[in-house]
């Protein structure tokens, strides 16, 4: 059962990942996605954590969260800069994105037990 949560979970977050990423011009779809993500794994893991719900947490979290950000997209985006010779764009993307997606599962975490309190 844990591997099918985990799996409808992933599938519809890749969707999600593929639909939401095509609003944006490269590489700004996958910085939003991951950066978002973040923000949502925080507020899950935040809400979720002391409560004992781990299918919840499967589903959401390694499902839908791990299908939904994808740090090999990132990967790729990076390549793609610095072949393309925009290294400054791509030093740019890769501290934008690392330094973003802490900031947003901390503001995330942060929401998430100011709401349950």
């Amino acid at each position: 059962m844990n591997y099918l949560l985990v799996a409808l979970g992933g599938a519809l977050g890749s969707v999600l990942r593929y639909w939401a990423g095509s609003f944006f011009v490269f590489p700004v779809g996958t910085l939003a996605v991951n950066i978002a993500g973040s923000f949502a794994m925080g507020l899950i893991y935040g809400l979720l954590s002391d409560k004992g719900l781990e299918r919840a947490s499967l589903l959401l979290m390694a499902g839908f969260l791990g299908g939904f950000t994808t740090f090999s997209a990132f990967s790729l985006d990076v390549m793609k800069l610095f072949t393309d010779a925009k290294v400054f764009q791509g030093f740019l993307y890769i501290f934008t994105s690392v330094l973003g997606a802490i900031f947003a599962v901390w503001m995330g975490f942060l929401l998430a037990k100011g709401v349950s309190a």
